[in-house]
């Protein structure tokens, strides 16, 4: 079993910055990928981000390229969310998730989920 945990969201202006954590906890957080997932309100959730276990590769949704970027520190069984230019748009709740299915983007993927953390952009 792994749990994990974000923290991070809030409120911030368009065009500010949040950096979302998640941290892992129970077995070993190695061989998992990770991937972080969003859910606005009416909206199905949606695929994000996702880093391989050792970090060397990194996928992300059109709508985040070049203004999100995702990383993890396995000596701390953390993964980051760096989120830049927001918009209001990506008002949302933000999922993490991990998986042992290397560059999975689909939900049905992910055997294991945090809580959320909720994303308001708003001015």
């Amino acid at each position: 079993q792994v749990r994990l945990e974000e923290s991070g969201g809030g409120l911030v202006q368009p065009g500010g910055s949040l950096r979302l954590s998640c941290v892992a906890s129970g077995r070993t957080f190695s061989g998992y990928h990770t991937g972080w997932f969003r859910q606005a309100p009416g909206k199905e959730r949606e695929f994000v981000a996702a880093v391989t276990w050792r970090g060397g590769n990194t996928y992300y949704a059109d709508s985040v390229k070049g203004r999100f970027t995702i990383s993890r520190d396995n000596a701390k069984n953390t993964v980051y969310l760096q989120m830049n230019s927001l918009k209001p748009e990506d008002t949302a709740v933000y999922y993490c998730a991990a998986t042992i299915r290397n560059g999975a983007t689909e939900d049905r993927a992910y055997y294991y989920w945090g809580q959320g953390t909720q994303v308001t952009v708003s001015s």
